[in-house]
């Protein structure tokens, strides 16, 4: 699975605004538990809130349901926000280090918003990381319920990825009875069979793009920094796109 490109980014950002009506946005993450058999030895780390031992598959999924980023291997006791924010990607998209498109101007507005990436409330809000609101707030203030609308659509994709992950891979329907070193090896080789499926059967541009293009990549070891979306924070972002999709700002 390449690194990401800014050019790959876009073309993510261009689909799903077209696709889901959600503009910059790079994709949607969430968790998945893949259950496993107890590991010797390891107390309660695989024990998670669903009542059975499992590893975490943490993943970036674009609009066509292909996993753009993947983590894999979390405990399964710890949330997803927090495994997130522990993986190698969280830690990238904090540091300004994953090749992420400047901020730019939602449409037909004179607001600059900085690309980010959509999830539930199990995430912590911040510039390049949104969730929605709470339902006991939304519930009063018919823009913020609106927004939510808006997010839970785009992000559901990373839900229909998983559920056809599954329905492939017929091995995620029972606990794998495999040392979690080889476990995490199964979970990664079916995210990558997976995307190869999907790229033979969405004949587009953006998923050319992430196997065929020629570009030498250097995106893990690029030191740019996004400055401008690190000034800006989640609160601030967030009432930017309440804002654009209850049609406030239009020009």
């Amino acid at each position: 699975m390449k690194p990401p490109t800014e050019e790959m980014w876009n073309l993510t950002s261009e689909e799903f605004y077209n696709m889901w009506q959600f503009p910059n946005c790079l994709g949607s993450i969430d968790g998945k538990h893949v259950t496993i058999v107890c590991p010797p030895n390891s107390g309660s780390n695989y024990f998670c809130y669903l009542k059975k031992f499992s590893v975490v598959l943490m993943a970036i999924v674009g609009p066509h349901y292909n996993f753009l980023c993947i983590d894999v291997g979390g405990f399964g006791k710890n949330s997803d926000g927090g495994i997130f924010e522990n993986s190698v990607m969280g830690r990238r998209f904090n540091n300004g280090t994953m090749n992420v498109p400047r901020p730019k101007l939602l449409p037909r507005t004179n607001d600059v918003t900085p690309h980010v990436l959509i999830g539930d409330e199990a995430f912590r809000l911040q510039a390049h990381v949104m969730k929605p609101f709470n339902q006991r707030v939304s519930r009063v203030d018919r823009r913020k319920e609106e927004y939510n609308k808006r997010l839970c659509r785009a992000r559901r994709v990373v839900e229909n990825a998983f559920g056809l992950l599954a329905q492939k891979w017929r091995i995620y329907f029972k606990p794998m009875h495999l040392k979690v070193s080889s476990a995490k090896k199964v979970i990664k080789a079916t995210c990558v069979l997976h995307n190869y499926l999907r790229s033979k059967t969405c004949n587009t541009p953006y998923l050319q793009n992430m196997y065929f293009t020629t570009q030498q990549n250097n995106a893990m070891n690029n030191e740019y920094q996004n400055f401008e979306t690190l000034q800006l924070s989640g609160d601030r972002v967030r009432t930017q796109f309440v804002n654009f999709f209850n049609g406030g700002s239009r020009i």
